[in-house]
């Protein structure tokens, strides 16, 4: 992301540097008369839009998943638009005279602030989620985890009567609610314990203990998915 940013970075150069010249170009660089207050208003809110762009695409830049990069998009694409409409705002400023310079600056703050505003909630909606999303992967690691698990006892099973058993377990782990709580932490406590049993017994190609752990933890399952309705 960082080589990205450079590149970014080349781009964003190169406009700041076009800008200046057909600003300056546009009124002769030998005439400073003819720089209104109106020019410098739109001048210095244009390239002020330039700057927060330019901060907005390092933060977007600089995050290192894939997931963060999209919750900040965002930022970008509001720093785009605001950007867009300062520089349509800040132009008419500088090459029409007639408007009156305090006009420019009321409204391109108008437009800076409305954007900086945007773009300050989009981040913070940026942290909402990404905490929202961290705390799902959280309370669904248990159920996923023991998914993998379920699965693998039935590559493992070396008889039909066993491979049925670990089958009943996997499809029941499967269909569980995903969701975890602090308040199912002793229920998945005693499964995780139930289901290293179970483990350990198809191992040992143990049918009947097989079938004995197997009904232990589908009956440690349905409590715990009983009790997840509760909850809700």
């Amino acid at each position: 992301m960082k080589k990205t940013f450079k590149a970014y970075l080349g781009v964003w150069a190169i406009l700041l540097v076009t800008f200046n010249v057909l600003a300056f170009a546009l009124f002769g660089f030998e005439n400073t008369a003819k720089f209104t207050g109106g020019f410098w208003a739109g001048y210095g809110f244009i390239t002020a839009a330039l700057v927060g762009q330019l901060i907005c695409a390092k933060i977007f830049f600089n995050e290192k998943s894939n997931e963060k990069t999209f919750y900040t998009l965002p930022l970008v694409t509001l720093s785009w638009i605001g950007l867009i409409i300062t520089f349509i705002v800040g132009s008419l400023c500088m090459v029409v005279p007639m408007i009156p310079y305090w006009v420019g600056i009321v409204v391109s703050m108008l437009v800076l602030a409305i954007t900086a505003i945007a773009v300050i909630k989009a981040s913070v909606a940026a942290e909402a989620v990404e905490k929202i999303d961290t705390k799902i992967k959280t309370q669904t690691f248990f159920i996923k985890s023991l998914t993998v698990d379920a699965e693998g006892l039935i590559a493992r099973a070396t008889t039909d009567e066993i491979k049925a058993e670990c089958k009943k377990v996997f499809e029941a782990i499967r269909y569980s609610d995903p969701m975890s709580s602090d308040a199912l932490s002793a229920c998945e406590s005693q499964i995780s314990i139930r289901f290293a049993d179970l483990s350990d017994a198809v191992k040992e190609n143990d049918v009947e203990a097989v079938k004995s752990f197997a009904k232990e933890v589908l009956i440690l399952l349905d409590e715990r998915n009983k009790k997840c309705k509760l909850f809700k």
